[in-house]
């Protein structure tokens, strides 16, 4: 896979196809669902340590 397509797909500029989606999935060790979402997926700060990212740092 080409760098430059894993920031497409970051951004939301490319969709992957079922199989790449997989294989990255794999590559990670991880559900499809895990990497991949229709709907946007939570900030992985708020996932680990309960904390909203746009609130500014102290």
């Amino acid at each position: 896979m080409n760098p430059q397509s894993v920031g497409f797909i970051e951004r939301g500029d490319y969709g992957p196809s079922l199989v790449l989606a997989l294989k990255i999935a794999a590559v990670f060790e991880l559900p499809v669902e895990a990497v991949f979402s229709l709907a946007p997926l939570p900030p992985l700060s708020a996932q680990v340590y309960g904390k909203d990212s746009k609130k500014e740092l102290v």
